[in-house]
């Protein structure tokens, strides 16, 4: 399983890809097109199989996980 860095956080767990979720995040109608997003950067990490217990599942130890995964 892979996580991307935008400035959001999202893990893959479909695995679509860093295209699909580029088309998925552009291609979203807001409401009253308060956002128009496009994605100019991402970096992608390699966490192996999903499990539960992965401190990204858990609000108390996402961000950490999340900037030792990604030097932040």
């Amino acid at each position: 399983m892979k996580v991307y860095k935008l400035e959001v956080m999202i893990i893959d767990f479909d695995g679509i890809g860093p295209d699909e979720m580029q088309i998925t995040i552009e291609g979203t109608n807001y409401p009253n097109d308060c956002i128009s997003p496009r994605v100019m950067n991402f970096d992608i990490k390699d966490i192996g199989e999903w499990e539960d217990s992965n401190p990204l599942n858990n609000v108390i130890t996402m961000k950490d996980e999340f900037e030792r995964l990604f030097n932040a």
